[in-house]
Order: structure tokens, then sequence, then C-alpha cells
């Protein structure tokens, strides 16, 4: 009987790459080859604040970007010029205010307050910097520095009167607002993701409280909601190009 030959085995091939050759940048690391690089590198994700692989806070989208940028113009334009948007604005808050008791729309109306909204954003800003997290704190904190800033001097232009202070000027846009969605959403991006229905529940209630108590117009409410978008999503931007400027180091298989 002839006998069956037996299979070589196989010769290494100076030319071959192999699954975990160790790299020509980073020794041990596994690869594909030495000319490309694995799908998802260890440094092309920042991790979330706890840690695990994650993404900093999310930009808005342009066409939502654009659309509170109209929002804002149209409503400004139609305050300064009292037309038929802000006159409805104001047969709407008249048919609302006083419909809940009093004390629960001030004790909605008080989270946008400084005493409350601030303390909150302090301490994600300092659990942030703790996780080695400055830079997003610092774009955190120049957020909330931009609130009044941006609100004042509309406040001054537009003179609107309140709905119980006829007499009064300067109701638009609502600081109080505006407050509680720069902080509450800022904190909501510097410790966890998972906190941002909160943030939105919080701004909600901020808002829908300071309508029912007559402390401001629907309009001063939607306005502030808008350019508190486009301030967050100033800070997102500036926080996702300092992390994207930050220098990654290579790490060894785990």
């Amino acid at each position: 009987m002839r006998e069956t030959p037996r299979a070589e085995p196989p010769q290494h091939r100076p030319d071959r790459a192999y699954a975990h050759t160790a790299g020509a940048s980073c020794s041990g690391t596994p690869h594909r080859s030495d000319g490309r690089t694995p799908h998802t590198p260890r440094g092309a994700r920042q991790p979330d604040p706890l840690g695990r692989p994650g993404t900093t806070p999310p930009v808005p989208g342009r066409p939502a970007l654009f659309s509170a940028l109209v929002a804002l113009a149209v409503v400004t334009w139609q305050v300064l010029v009292h037309g038929p948007l802000a006159r409805l604005d104001e047969r709407v808050s008249r048919a609302v205010v006083d419909s809940v008791p009093r004390r629960l729309s001030e004790l909605a109306s008080d989270l946008g307050n400084l005493t409350v909204a601030l303390p909150v954003l302090a301490c994600a800003m300092a659990y942030a910097v703790w996780r080695g997290r400055r830079a997003a704190a610092l774009h955190a904190g120049l957020a909330m520095a931009a609130v009044p800033l941006l609100v004042i001097p509309l406040k001054e232009w537009t003179a609107r009167p309140g709905p119980f202070e006829p007499w009064a000027h300067g109701y638009y846009p609502s600081g109080h607002t505006a407050t509680a969605m720069v902080a509450y959403f800022g904190a909501a991006f510097l410790v966890s993701g998972r906190l941002v229905p909160v943030a939105a529940v919080l701004t909600a209630v901020t808002g829908t409280g300071l309508v029912l108590r007559g402390f401001h117009w629907p309009l001063d409410v939607l306005a502030s909601l808008c350019l508190g978008l486009l301030i967050l999503a100033v800070s997102s931007s500036c926080t996702r190009r300092s992390s994207s400027r930050r220098p990654t180091g290579c790490s060894g298989p785990s």
C-alpha cells in the first residue's frame, strides 16, 4: 500500500502579517497589520465621566439649531412690534394663569432660581474636575456665565411688561428658564447622559410654573428655550474640540 504523504508544517513567511504581531507604534498592541489600524482604536473614543467608553456631550444638528435661531428671531420681532403672535400669547397666558394652586406653580418656578440651579451645576463641575474633565467643566461654567450676558440686553431692548405688572419692563426673555436649562442640562452632560431626561423635565417644570404663576408670558419661556439650546450647542462644540485636541496615549491589550 502506498503511504499517504504527510502534510508539511506551515512555513513562516517574513512578509506575512499576523493578527497579534507587535506593531510599530505600540509594542504588543493587537492589530491586523502594520499598515492598518483597527476599526475602533482605543484612543478614538473619549471615556464618559464614569470611566467607560463614551462620547462628549451631543451637539444638536444644524436643522435644530437653525430652527431655534429662526424661532428666536421671529418671536423677538413679534414682541417688539406687538404683533398677532404676541397678542395671542397674552390671551393664552390670561387663560392659564392660576389654573393650578399658586403654591405649586411657585415651587416649580423656583427651580430656575440661581440659589437652586447654580449649586447643582457647581456640584457637577466639581465632579467633572475630579474625574479629570476640566475642559468640560470650564465650558459648562462659561455657558452659565453667558446666560445673563445674553438675557439682560434682550430684556432691555424689548422692554416687555409682565402679565401682572404692566408698568414694569424687562420680562422677555425668561432668565429663570434659561438658567434652569443651561444649569440642569450642563450638569447632566458632566455627570451622565442618563440624566438628560431629568434635566428636560426640570426645565419644562420651571417654564410651566413661570407661566401658570403669571411670572412670564409663554413666549418669554419659548424664547429662553431657544436661547438655551444655542448656548448649550456652543458649549458642547467647544468641549468636543477640546477633547479632540487632547493627546491620547497607547495602551496594551486589556
